[in-house]
């Protein structure tokens, strides 16, 4: 059976997405090739941050490696685009972590916004959990450096129908999880004179601004952190001292863990544990989960829509997947079950339980293959369009099984009957007592047929017609044996009747026994089809439930904050949209097969 769940350990870090001559993203062929080899699910971790804050050396650290993404020791922004780093992922045993890292936001060498926008869009939409990576303390100033927030409801669309042109509504629900990290953080967590964890320290900072007079500076003040509060279910905050001297600092890529503050080393391990247990698989709306190679065309299809100036969108990007991966799905499962029968079936097989046997344990893996490389499957129109691929193989198998046997069975009787025939050619039994002797050779030869091993399903179907080819010839010495009188040749003859009969029950229920096995072929693909696609959507349904609560459970504390806070007209906006969310799934259903 093949490795369905296949990774790359990459050595060192590629370049994912780039821009071209013309200034425009593009995805770098590489990377898609790389990617296209991965068929486990993918853990995503992006980071973003302003250039020369120290991201790359976060994902080095998650690599665990000292060296990987470059660091840089000058002021000068060294990543540029969008680069990544697969590897086995250390505790999720079947995944792939893929590490993102990102051009520097707000390098003024480069006086492009509009750029940047599109480089946080995209670890926005690419990551299960963003990173974002800044210096000193979660002031008002920092919050402001994360603008790019404000602009996503320009820059993402979930529904490709909707008309609402805000649908930052059903962001929660599509985005990643958030960390901020904090570097060479130098004061002490507290909040009014008490001790407070780095997720307070987040909250307080993301604290709203009561505002009677509506200034445009509160409005400001509050849209951002509204954004962040509002489109992350899951926010997480990591706070991280000065690893050593600045000194030191210039050969961060030649440090090991000893040269580095013990107070630094024990909190960036701490970020590295959470970052390997809390982040989930990489998925779609409903659960849907993403292979390295489904992740490889759906950064390809977001990079293509912002090319013609379009906005991404989720909705298409779900259909473009479905369309690449489907069709591709349904070639290399199919192909699959060539190959295997071609090596594992040797015809003509003994019985039609060999062969249906072999059929139904390749038909096991094929549908496992297809299951795991397909993506929303509407109406299983794919999968069906397998099996009927698949059934046609196997029709075209027995066929063939049923000319290889007739063959062998046909070569086996020339053999076993040869000098039975030969006598008869030289009229050695047209005899008094002749009969006797051919009815005696005739069944040693019948004896040698059946014992013969390779005949094949149509052992005895061949030889009853080999049987009926021969009555005449049985007649004709019936007739010419002048020992026998004319009762014991009718005797002869009702005998040779009853043999016949006898033989075509034989015949018939060779017959039967073929036809029967192969409606329980049928019925047993149809179960394996059904089962292990069952099993996939209580997956898929799962994920989507957690999916569900997770978004619930943060709007309904969004809703109790802002309560709180004194904000009780978005208060009462988000209890409509916990409202309609609990309708949307109630009312979604499925069907299948």
């Amino acid at each position: 059976m093949p490795n369905m769940m296949s990774t790359v350990e990459m050595a060192e870090p590629v370049c994912l997405i780039d821009t071209d001559m013309s200034g425009r993203l593009c995805v770098r062929r590489e990377a898609v090739e790389i990617l296209d080899k991965i068929t486990q699910p993918v853990v995503v971790v992006a980071v973003v941050g302003l250039y020369r804050t120290g991201k790359s050396y976060l994902m080095n650290r998650l690599a665990g490696k000292q060296r990987g993404f470059a660091l840089g020791a000058t002021i000068e922004s060294k990543t540029k685009g969008i680069w990544m780093w697969c590897v086995p992922h250390p505790i999720k045993e079947g995944h792939t972590l893929v590490l993102v890292d990102t051009e520097g936001l707000g390098d003024v060498n480069k006086g492009d916004e509009k750029h940047d926008t599109w480089i946080f869009c995209l670890a926005v939409l690419l990551s299960c959990t963003l990173v974002y990576n800044s210096m000193g303390t979660i002031d008002n100033d920092a919050i402001e450096k994360l603008q790019y927030v404000t602009e996503l409801t320009k820059h993402i669309k979930v529904k490709s129908d909707s008309k609402d042109k805000d649908q930052s509504k059903d962001f929660m629900s599509i985005f990643p999880s958030f960390v901020w990290v904090v570097r060479d953080f130098t004061l002490t967590l507290e909040l009014e004179g008490r001790p407070i964890t780095a997720d307070q320290y987040l909250d307080s900072a993301l604290k709203l601004k009561k505002d009677k007079g509506s200034s445009p500076e509160v409005s400001r003040y509050n849209q951002l952190r509204m954004c962040l509060r509002e489109y992350f279910s899951v926010r997480k905050c990591f706070v991280l001292e000065r690893p050593a001297n600045t000194k030191k600092m210039r050969q961060m890529e030649q440090l090991t863990d000893a040269d580095l503050d013990p107070s630094f080393v024990e909190q960036a391990q701490d970020f590295c544990t959470y970052i390997f247990h809390n982040t989930q698989a990489k998925t779609m709306n409903g659960g849907l989960s993403l292979t390295g190679r489904m992740w490889g065309n759906l950064a390809e299809t977001y990079v293509e829509a912002i090319r013609s100036g379009q906005v991404p969108c989720l909705d298409n990007a779900v259909e473009s997947l479905a369309l690449i991966q489907n069709g591709r799905a349904i070639t290399e499962a199919l192909q699959f079950y060539q190959s295997e029968m071609s090596s594992k079936v040797q015809l003509p097989t003994e019985t039609q339980e060999e062969l249906s046997d072999i059929h139904a344990a390749v038909v096991k893996e094929t549908v496992e293959i297809f299951l795991s490389a397909s993506f929303n499957d509407r109406d299983q129109k794919h999968q069906q369009e397998l099996m009927e691929n698949v059934k046609k193989e196997y029709e075209e198998y027995c066929r063939r099984n049923v000319e290889e046997s007739r063959k062998m069975s046909k070569s086996i009787i020339s053999r076993a009957f040869a000098s039975v025939e030969t006598a008869v050619k030289e009229g050695s039994y047209m005899r008094p007592g002749g009969y006797a002797d051919y009815r005696s050779d005739m069944d040693k030869a019948t004896e040698q047929y059946r014992s013969e091993k390779g005949h094949g399903i149509m052992k005895e179907e061949v030889l009853k017609e080999y049987m009926d080819e021969n009555e005449g010839t049985a007649q004709s010495i019936l007739s010419a044996d002048k020992s026998l009188t004319e009762s014991e040749q009718h005797i002869e003859a009702e005998r040779l009747k009853t043999e016949a009969l006898e033989q075509n029950q034989r015949v018939l229920e060779e017959q039967n026994k073929i036809q029967q096995k192969q409606i329980e072929d049928q019925q047993k693909t149809y179960n394996e089809n059904l089962d292990q696609l069952q099993k996939k959507m209580a997956e898929e349904h799962k994920r989507a439930q957690e999916e569900y609560e997770r978004v619930l459970n943060a709007k309904m504390k969004e809703q109790r904050d802002l309560l709180e806070e004194g904000f009780k007209k978005r208060s009462d906006e988000l209890q409509r949209e916990i409202m309609a969310l609990r309708s949307q799934s109630r009312g979604s259903s499925c069907q299948i097969l």
